[in-house]
């Protein structure tokens, strides 16, 4: 029985087959659908990726980009994969200087500057389990979900109405006020001007006619075909630089994860240019305590684990970039001796001073799933902010991602823009393996947060023994600025205790309060498999619009 340090309002859900949780309903069920019928961890994730892409809008879609970590019961192997799209062959610094900006701007079409990856991922990851992990659900079936969605329409959730109507704002024309962009304004306001409302339904005919499309000539419609070329004519219209051997160059690649050691357990997450090595890293520092001995809950416990973010995040942003452009030491970063070094900086009586201003956006989905045959699928996908760039190619329905407002006009930093090149990037899926067997299946959304959500889970889960519901829905923080914010603060839920937020703000922490169950901590989401009874332990996160199903 649960005690009420470990209280949830939801229960954990369980099952003996198979599990998969993301942050929006109807994608559960897509994915769902495809376990109950036989299909194995991959089809049920392109499944659900694709659902979600047309039902929660304004966090992914097939404009934006994915990385994947796929375990493979049959041979033992875990795989990465990157499909995060590469800057366009014209997109360089003098190309925005000669404009006069000082920074790529983060909406419009001079933002959307790198190819979308997302459709490639799920056809690279579709071949895959066809070769490697017996899979025979057609590509057209697995498509079918998100396109009933797109074509006959899906209730508007609180989440979409809330970030399309702040993103309306008419006072704010350089970051907001997507209705200037016409096929936003045409797909994601109704004709008074106004956002849909909670429980309206909402249709997306040019997305479904992409999508069909998709669905019966594969990925080559969107980067070779009819779809590549209405984007890039488009973007051409308004200024923008990708061209169409842009899309017809992009590749997806197979990598090899990266791990460290924690508590005994073997963590994995995706190399550079995702940040995956900051959220390894805080667990290598993390590792160096006796965190069981230290409340959960405390104040202690909440400055170490900022501290520790700041210290991994100070290598992070001196190193991350994409590594065929900049040599990443991931060995001496990730090693058990920089661990130790990074341990000895963290003075409980005092907060370490980093002077970076970190920006926590980032709009973003995770999913997970387990099948009956014991493979596994850890998926994060996105437009990076609310509605990416809020610029949608005539005729396509395709929000296109902004990653790529992300590189810097500084010829000296270590993500400058460059053509051909991948922007360091905030996604990062994880998995826990306890001996060879995957153990947890984890991740969320949230740009700057998702390292710092990840070791929360996993502290809270290994580490205090949480039941699965209970880790995702304790209360949760976040370091980094906020809205117009010149400084860097922690936001902490409302539920944390005065009595804490007054010993961290004595400590130097910059403390905000927000509300008890803010999406601005992400939507976080769990899988935990037994290794005896092999049962799934499945949650989902109250702070989006989600559900964890199995059978």
């Amino acid at each position: 029985m649960q005690t009420q340090t470990h209280w949830s309002h939801r229960p954990t859900t369980m099952a003996p087959n198979a599990m998969i949780t993301t942050p929006h309903y109807l994608a559960s069920q897509a994915g769902m659908k495809v376990l109950q019928e036989g299909g194995n961890a991959v089809e049920a994730a392109i499944a659900a990726a694709s659902t979600i892409g047309v039902v929660y809008p304004h966090m992914n879609g097939i404009g934006g980009d994915n990385f994947w970590l796929i375990y493979n019961a049959n041979n033992k192997e875990l795989m990465g994969l990157n499909s995060s799209g590469r800057s366009g062959e014209n997109a360089a610094i003098d190309f925005y200087q000669k404009q006069g900006l000082k920074k790529i701007p983060a909406r419009g079409p001079l933002a959307a500057n790198t190819v979308p990856g997302a459709v490639a991922g799920w056809e690279k990851a579709y071949q895959y389990s066809i070769a490697k992990m017996k899979g025979g659900i057609s590509w057209e079936d697995l498509l079918g979900s998100a396109i009933h969605y797109a074509k006959e329409g899906f209730p508007v959730t609180p989440s979409q109405e809330y970030w399309t109507n702040i993103n309306l704002d008419e006072t704010d024309s350089q970051f907001r006020h997507l209705q200037r962009f016409s096929e936003f304004k045409k797909i994601f306001t109704k004709t008074s001007g106004f956002s849909y409302r909670f429980g309206e339904i909402i249709k997306q005919k040019d997305l479904a006619l992409t999508l069909e499309g998709i669905s019966k000539e594969g990925s080559s419609l969107f980067y070779k075909g009819e779809v590549a070329k209405a984007i890039v004519e488009d973007l051409k219209q308004y200024g923008g630089v990708l061209t169409y051997d842009d899309f017809v160059s992009h590749r997806s690649d197979w990598v090899q994860p990266l791990s460290v050691d924690y508590r005994g357990y073997g963590v994995y997450n995706l190399p550079p240019n995702t940040q995956g090595f900051a959220s390894l890293s805080i667990l290598n520092i993390l590792n160096q305590f006796d965190l069981p001995s230290m409340e959960e809950g405390s104040a202690d416990y909440y400055h170490l684990l900022i501290e520790a973010t700041k210290l991994a995040f100070k290598d992070r942003d001196q190193y991350l970039t994409d590594p065929d452009f900049s040599h990443i030491p991931i060995d001496e970063l990730l090693s058990v001796k920089r661990g130790i070094e990074f341990a000895d900086k963290i003075d409980f009586t005092k907060s370490i001073n980093l002077q970076k201003q970190l920006d926590p956006k980032g709009d973003t989905v995770w999913l997970g799933v387990v099948d009956r045959f014991g493979n596994a699928v850890s998926l994060i996908q996105s437009i990076y902010h609310e509605y990416g760039s809020g610029f949608i190619p005539k005729g396509t329905g395709i929000v296109l991602q902004n990653r790529g407002s992300f590189f810097s006009l500084d010829e000296t930093h270590v993500n400058c823009l460059q053509p051909r090149k991948r922007t360091y990037h905030t996604l990062n899926p994880a998995m826990i393996f306890k001996g060879n067997q995957p153990f947890l299946v984890y991740g969320t959304m949230g740009g700057e947060g998702q390292p710092q959500t990840q070791a929360a889970l996993v502290t809270r889960i290994l580490d205090y023994h949480f039941p699965i519901q209970a880790a995702i829905e304790a209360p949760r923080w976040l370091y980094g600025r906020t809205w117009g914010s010149e400084t860097n603060s922690v936001k902490m839920e409302g539920r944390i205790p005065h009595e804490i937020i007054k010993s961290l703000q004595l400590r130097g922490h910059q403390v905000e309060v927000a509300e008890d169950f803010t999406d601005l901590m992400g939507h976080a989401g769990v899988i935990k498999i037994d290794p005896d009874s092999r049962v799934k332990f499945g949650g989902a996160d109250p702070r989006g619009d989600g559900a964890a199903l199995g059978f």
